[in-house]
């Protein structure tokens, strides 16, 4: 269940948070459509059959992530609890993506 997939929930709060952030109109597009696609990519990842597939999709949701905390960087948003919270994501949707790779490399 989606709702039970800690790295969506948090993917999902990094999204609503991300929807209050006073940002210039074409950066705060980019904010939400990136942070949407990581939730959004996570979702679909969760629901295919093979690793590979899994990790193509965990990776993608990862590149999102790095896009969302570039975009803070350039507006310089300091929020302690938005910064944490990124960097908490990050660290799941590396490991989703890494160990998704290792068991895939330890197949062939």
């Amino acid at each position: 269940m989606i709702e039970k997939f800690d790295a969506f929930v948090l993917a999902k709060e990094f999204y609503d948070k991300s929807k209050y952030l006073k940002l210039p109109p074409f950066l705060k597009d980019q904010l939400l459509r990136a942070s949407s696609s990581i939730a959004l990519n996570l979702a679909e990842g969760s629901g295919k059959r093979t690793l590979e597939d899994q990790r193509r999709f965990y990776s993608i949701a990862f590149g999102s992530l790095r896009e969302c905390q570039a975009i803070l960087m350039l507006e310089n948003i300091n929020d302690p609890n938005l910064i944490k919270m990124a960097d908490r994501l990050g660290a799941m949707l590396f490991k989703l993506s890494r160990s998704k790779t290792e068991k895939t490399d330890r197949k062939q």
